[in-house]
């Protein structure tokens, strides 16, 4: 294999392993999926612990980083044989889960899943990082590019085919054993059947167990209490819809008919947001619907519930189901309804690895009630419904619906069924009809809104949860750099101090990379929030999202390639710029124009910071002495980036766009104004990070 297809390939498989990770560790260690973040944080330290090891003067024979292959078989190894759960005990931060917790640790869970994964993702960085020095630069910088798109390219398809990991793996592994060459694939063919295997297995004795976009979904039978059949599903090992007739619904669970008591008329067109498997849409119809629009946004259990839910509400010629999310499908739509329901919508994962956005986070902002109400026709009223865990979110949502409808709405409680609660809102207060009506108390928590849509947190600020995990994060980073920085030292003989700390002045000399990739951590993670608010929460969006950051890095590539580009302030002026429109510009403004309008905004909007951020990091990176090095100092500032995501929880998605902008400053002060740091552009190479999360 040529130099130059090693590299490629050797993105590719950085970027489809990260993802790859980031979905089975999520769905197989419970409550993970609430910190994806910590996986894609460990994949930036692992990749840019590769580079470092690829750094400064070629050895002249490097052994094939064969322990990435097999810390990946023991990661899923173990994860698979003892699976673990990460404690949810907070006061401050609702999981919405029912799940006890049990196994190691928080302090030590997250540690080991983020060393691990990094083990793993620093064998494809040194494969890349090896290849520096060989390719010109900005054609090394081209090549990763394009196999980074392969790469979100090919999950993305798997994604949509439903593929289970073990194609996942073996894809990864393939690539494994092409990139690691002759010496080690006796050995890795031995891992990759051993893999085969381990997936294998459980795979032929549980086929109740498949793969949506979002989830792994579990599924098993039992009986509904009136002599028929009905499934208990879970998702990511936590229970989370019962799938049954609505006549057993109802008779167990007779708070299903509240919405329909605290309307003043019987419904004929009804909105359901949440509609999974079916259950409330068959209630729905049971109560005189002419037509009920139906909206999912897995289109795995939607599929589920239209092979076994034994109503068949979706063979139903009154029903059009759609695969959206419901935030989405509101600010599309035109029609008007006289219910409106958000089904039981708690999703149990993040919309991506690089936020601490949920799949309904947006559903349950004032901003989307005042959509669901501009919905209402004459006489409508709009209702939710769910076990909430929490009084306090109980309030929460309860105060919203009072701010939005100008009146206090219908309140059905049942605080011993995990705080149980059906609230309805009529247009006016004569189109609801209340047995008991909320009452607000002396102190309820503020509405959601869009630029700070944490339903589940309490009160403003960084959860203790989160704040002593990113420390030990942090803390394991720094070690991690430490051995590997001894490592290479030790490496060459005497002088292992010495050339310790040369490595680190080298590093030091980079410290505006460093920078440059925690802003663009920061400036990426509203990019993907802003469009899930514009165009929705799906899988399908956030795919397109991750793709665009990439065209529009290799755009900034081929212009500093081909094109003479500004002075560098003058970059960095329109960098400010940019991240200053995105700034002024409201969401709310670009939720108003029609969806073509919009795209064409948000995509100007939102990639015009990107596209200058990234001509400025090709500028600076085509002049680096030491390109791996330098690399690997910018991922290593992603980490920092990632970590410093989490003040959004405090103050908000749209301040983080200033705090990369003071990031962005701090860059331009600190870049080395000699040359003695830099060399003729021809010497080395660059590349950009696996998922271009990091520069």
């Amino acid at each position: 294999m040529t130099v130059r297809w090693r590299l490629a390939v050797g993105s590719a498989l950085m970027l489809f392993l990260e993802l790859a990770l980031i979905r089975w560790l999520g769905a197989n260690v419970v409550h993970l999926s609430y910190f994806s973040n910590f996986v894609l944080l460990g994949s930036f330290l692992g990749i840019g612990l590769g580079f470092l090891r690829a750094s400064g003067p070629a050895r002249p024979v490097r052994p094939s980083p064969l322990y990435s292959l097999v810390a990946l078989l023991a990661l899923i190894g173990f994860v698979s044989a003892y699976p673990v759960t990460i404690p949810r005990d907070s006061s401050q931060l609702i999981f919405f889960t029912s799940v006890s917790t049990s196994g190691p640790p928080l302090w030590l869970v997250l540690p080991a899943v983020f060393l691990a994964v990094a083990t793993v993702m620093a064998g494809p960085g040194e494969i890349v990082g090896s290849c520096f020095g060989a390719v010109p630069r900005l054609e090394a910088y081209r090549l990763d590019l394009l196999g980074s798109l392969a790469g979100i390219g090919v999950f993305t398809a798997l994604s949509f085919l439903d593929a289970p990991p073990l194609v996942w793996f073996v894809i990864a592994s393939v690539l494994f054993i092409v990139l690691l060459g002759r010496p080690a694939v006796s050995v890795s063919v031995t891992l990759l059947v051993a893999m085969v295997v381990l997936f294998a297995y459980p795979l032929r004795h549980d086929t109740g167990v498949f793969w949506s976009p979002y989830y792994k979904v579990s599924t098993a039978t039992s009986d509904d209490g009136v002599g028929g059949t009905a499934w208990s599903i879970s998702v990511n090992g936590i229970p989370h819809q019962r799938l049954a007739s609505a006549a057993a619904r109802t008779k167990r669970e007779p708070w299903y008919l509240q919405t329909y008591q605290q309307i003043a008329r019987p419904p004929k067109n009804v909105l359901i947001v949440g509609a999974g498997t079916g259950t409330d849409v068959a209630i729905a119809l049971l109560h005189g619907a002419q037509h009920v629009d139906a909206v999912e946004i897995d289109p795995t259990l939607l599929r589920f519930g239209r092979q076994h839910n034994p109503d068949h509400p979706y063979s139903d010629p009154r029903v059009s189901a759609h695969i959206d999310d419901g935030r989405a499908f509101l600010q599309r739509t035109s029609a008007k309804y006289d219910l409106i329901i958000f089904a039981l919508p708690d999703s149990l994962t993040l919309v991506s690895g690089a936020s601490s956005l949920r799949l309904e986070s947006y559903l349950f902002t004032r901003q989307a009630i005042d959509a669901a109400r501009a919905h209402l026709a004459t006489g409508g009223a709009f209702s939710m419904y769910n076990f909430y865990r929490q009084q306090w979110l109980v309030d929460r949502l309860a105060g919203t619906l009072d701010d939005a409808f100008g009146h206090p709405p219908c309140l059905y409680a049942q605080p011993q069924a995990v705080d149980l609660a059906v609230l309805t809102a009529g247009l006016t207060p004569a189109d609801q009809h209340c047995s008991q009506e909320w009452t607000r108390p002396a102190s309820v928590p503020a509405p959601a809104t869009d630029d700070k849509p944490f339903l589940y947190l309490k009160d403003g600020g960084v959860p203790t949860l989160y704040r002593s995990a990113l420390a030990l994060i942090l803390l394991a980073s720094a070690l991690a750099i430490g051995f590997v920085l001894l490592a290479n030292a030790s490496a060459g003989g005497r002088g292992a101090v010495r050339r310790v700390r040369g490595q680190v002045r080298s590093m030091w000399s980079y410290r505006d990379l460093f920078l440059l990739g925690a802003a663009f951590l920061l400036m990426e993670t509203k990019s993907v929030t802003g469009f899930a608010l514009l165009f929705g929460t799906t899988w399908v969006v956030n795919a397109l999202v991750f793709a665009g950051v990439l065209l529009a890095v290799l755009a900034a590539v081929e212009v500093t390639h081909r094109l003479p580009t500004p002075p560098t302030p003058a970059l960095y002026a329109l960098l400010i710029a940019g991240l200053a429109l995105a700034w002024l510009v409201p969401s709310s403004w670009l939720l108003s124009q029609p969806v073509p309008l919009r795209a064409v905004l948000a995509i100007g909007i939102s990639f015009l910071p990107i596209f200058a951020a990234n001509v400025i990091f090709a500028k600076r990176f085509a002049d680096t002495a030491d390109a791996p090095l330098a690399f690997g100092t910018n991922l290593f500032g992603a980490i920092l980036g990632g970590c410093l995501e989490y003040l959004s929880l405090a103050v908000g998605y749209r301040a983080l766009l200033v705090l990369a902008g003071i990031l962005y400053v701090l860059a331009y002060l600190v870049t080395p104004r000699d040359r003695a740091s830099r060399q003729p552009p021809r010497a080395t190479v660059g590349a950009l990070s696996s998922a271009g999360q990091s520069q």
